[in-house]
């Protein structure tokens, strides 16, 4: 390991290590490297730092990363662990450790026993063998699934794994999209089959939805193997087959049929097979063409369906209007079996680049009854009206613009974190776009003929329509952005109120630009003594607390929280918000309650991100349940006050040096640092921070109602019932 991975790992900066080099004779030698950048043994250097009470500040993953890269490329352990990852899942806290506490050699027995309780469920786990230089990385293993939970560690494993094959562009389904697209699902599905399984994601999404027998397939065997695995772990009770291969050329469930397929295939693959599978029996509505791989997967997933099966894919936008496929389309529509297409906001979901779709399919009885209309959902409304919906300020990175890995994978290959590329999905208001979508799918479902368009959401179109030259099934080009039936009147009070609202919030903006009583500090800046979050903790100054990883199990018979109970999110500090979170935000059997006077820190944030990357818990926020991504840290309010704390740790310089990564920053709370001040300067500091935050939150608020009456006023002119005012002297007439 470098210099900057022990910093890292102890909660000290680069200067510090290397004064620990010329200081301490007994600090471990270099094991490997060059002299102008050494190497070090990561078993020494843990157990120096232990000698001198550093207790290690590396999350349980990335102390995980650390072992596996240490065994260099090539060694195939991360292959190797899965079948331990989900046999040390059946331990206890209590066993982990005593096993990690073992002697190398009983060590590595115990694993290679673990490891073999695995059912034959997992693609290629047996037979599993560990040697003498794997024991650093089990024991980094069975502390991640003792600290973060057996999912957080087969997500790394995979990670590994992936970057050290030619797995490049694959990505993870975000959760909460896999819930989307389960709930778009009929409540009764039960055989659910995802032909491109990639992590699992989906199949998990219909398991807690109730299916209980589950299907899937990818091409990569790692990611069968991580399927596997995490169905086991969230699924223990479901029967599950999952096989490596090829789905469309090597289809492993040629005789299974299901209630329902969820899929996020591969996109662009110009290699799916067109020539040798041209006269497949799958392809009921005419050959795909041969760059429109997509077309060929959605009728795999249609020749697996029982007749009235569900089929909810995840799609690129392309292929609503691509001439090629237009035929295709056309045969799709004419039979009943395209039922749906909803637009996703652009950054939900990797390729972040581009807005992707949700079509949903229905298998054609015979002799059913005629479907004569396609329902469209207008997703990416939400972002072009800046709507709660929109992916926050964080989601700056960007994605390849060629998605065609084959097997469905949906794993981003950064090496650096697997969270990376799930981290604009985990700030993304999925709970407010979930809710618009189902209530709108829900009351078509229920009744087609007498469904009520929605203006700038949906709208269900005749299929007569759709069947033009072109056979475009894009839903912004279909949903109506205004209302036909306006009342005029209605709409000028709603004007007259909004401007009302604005009037006063900008009092109040006004109100909290704090001006004045700012004085120079003197002729430089002020410099004082710091310390680590880090520090502050071993001391007792504060005590910081982290929302639980995916899979992180809670104590014996704790019982998990109330989903009523309100859950404070990433993206509520970001916007200042009040906890908007639900169950999708959260790990229900691992949370933390927010308590008033909590300092919060967004785990994560992009560069040039202006939102707010802390905040003190008040009144709103007690009792809250903490979401993902958000660490909390709890100060003794006799020797640190809140609001001093929070201003310092969320300035900007001070989340750089603590953060790693560029595009997505990761934020290890225990490298951030904090002035040593007296109490008392600490609070007209913190009074001075609040002051800041109440000036944030009044700017967002009244931006938010400006564009709000722009956006009314606009409507009502180009919709024709609202008329502008006389003349800019008019009497009476009131600016904009």
């Amino acid at each position: 390991m470098t210099a900057a991975e022990i910093s890292r790992i102890a909660g000290v900066t680069r200067a510090t290590v290397s004064n620990w080099r010329r200081r301490h004779d007994d600090f471990p030698a270099p094991s490997a490297g060059t002299e102008s950048s050494p190497l070090y043994d990561l078993p020494a250097v843990q157990a120096w730092l232990r000698g001198r009470g550093h207790t290690s500040t590396a999350s349980p993953t990335e102390e995980l990363r650390t072992a596996l890269r240490l065994l260099g490329p090539g060694s195939g352990v991360a292959a190797r662990l899965f079948p331990l990852a989900a046999g040390a899942s059946r331990r206890t806290p209590e066993e982990l450790a005593e096993l990690a506490a073992l002697p190398d050699d009983q060590l590595i027995a115990r694993a290679e026993k673990t490891a073999r309780e695995l059912p034959a469920a997992v693609p290629e786990a047996e037979p599993v063998r560990y040697g003498p230089d794997d024991a650093d990385a089990v024991r980094a293993l069975l502390g991640c699934v003792r600290e973060a939970g057996p999912q957080a560690a087969v997500d790394v494993l995979a990670e590994r794994e992936l970057d050290e094959g030619a797995a490049s562009g694959v990505y993870q389904t975000p959760e909460g999209l896999a819930v989307l697209m389960a709930r778009l699902l009929p409540a009764e599905a039960s055989r659910v089959l995802d032909p491109a399984c990639g992590s699992g994601t989906l199949l998990a999404g219909a398991a807690r939805r109730g299916a209980r027998e589950l299907f899937g397939q990818d091409s990569l065997p790692v990611q069968g193997r991580r399927t596997a695995v995490r169905l086991l772990l969230s699924a223990p009770e479901a029967e599950s087959a999952i096989r490596v291969g090829d789905s469309l050329r090597g289809d492993a469930f040629p005789d299974v049929i299901v209630d329902a397929v969820l899929c996020n295939p591969p996109f662009g693959d110009r290699d799916w097979g067109h020539d040798e599978l041209a006269y497949d029996p799958r392809w009921a509505y005419g050959l795909p063409p041969r760059f429109e791989s997509e077309l060929a997967w959605v009728q795999h997933a249609l020749a697996h369906l029982e007749p009235g099966g569900y089929a909810v894919m995840l799609l690129p936008p392309a292929l609503a209007f691509r001439s090629s496929g237009r035929r295709v389309r056309a045969e799709l529509i004419r039979a009943g079996a395209l039922r749906a297409v909803v637009s996703l906001p652009a950054r939900a979901a990797y390729p972040l680049h581009i807005s992707l779709q949700i079509w949903v399919f229905q298998r054609p009885e015979p002799g059913g009854t005629d479907r004569m209309t396609v329902l469209f959902v207008d997703g990416e409304g939400e972002q072009r009206d800046g709507a709660p919906g929109t992916a926050s300020a964080t989601d700056t990175a960007t994605a390849t613009a060629d998605a065609s890995t084959r097997g469905g994978s949906r794993l981003r290959r950064s090496g650096s974190s697997s969270s990376a590329a799930s981290s604009s999905a985990a700030s993304f208001d999925w709970a407010g776009l979930t809710d618009r979508v189902l209530g709108q799918w829900a009351a078509f479902t229920a009744a087609p003929d007498a469904y009520a368009d929605e203006p700038g959401v949906a709208r269900a179109v005749p299929l007569v329509d759709l069947l033009d030259d072109v056979v475009d099934v894009t839903p912004a080009r279909h949903v109506r952005a205004t209302a036909a039936d306006i009342d005029p009147a209605a709409l000028a009070r709603r004007v007259d109120d909004l401007h009302e609202q604005l009037a006063e919030q900008v009092t109040a903006l006004a109100a909290s630009s704090i001006s004045g009583g700012w004085q120079p500090s003197g002729a430089s800046a002020r410099e004082w003594r710091t310390a680590t979050v880090s520090d502050l903790a071993r001391g007792g100054a504060l005590t910081v607390l982290r929302a639980a990883a995916p899979g992180t199990r809670g104590s014996k018979g704790s019982g998990g929280p109330a989903v009523e109970r309100p859950v404070l999110a990433a993206r509520d500090i970001a916007a200042g918000n009040p906890p908007s979170g639900t169950a999708v935000d959260i790990h229900t059997d691992a949370a933390q309650p927010v308590a008033a006077g909590d300092v919060l820190v967004r785990a994560v944030a992009g560069g040039g991100d202006a939102a707010a990357m802390t905040r003190v818990a008040d009144d709103r926020d007690a009792g809250a349940l903490l979401g993902q991504h958000i660490h909390l840290l709890r100060p003794d309010p006799a020797r640190l006050d809140p609001w001093f704390l929070a201003g310092f740790l969320g300035a900007e310089d001070n989340i750089a040096s603590a953060s790693t990564g560029s595009s997505l920053v990761h934020v290890t709370p225990g490298r951030l640092r904090v002035p040593l001040l007296p109490l008392e300067e600490q609070r007209r500091y913190g009074e001075a921070f609040r002051r800041v935050h109440e000036l944030r939150a009044a700017a967002r608020r009244t931006a938010d109602l400006a564009a709000d009456t722009a956006a009314t006023l606009t409507t009502g002119l180009t919709a024709g019932v609202l008329l502008p005012p006389a003349g800019p002297n008019a009497s009476g007439s009131r600016s904009v």
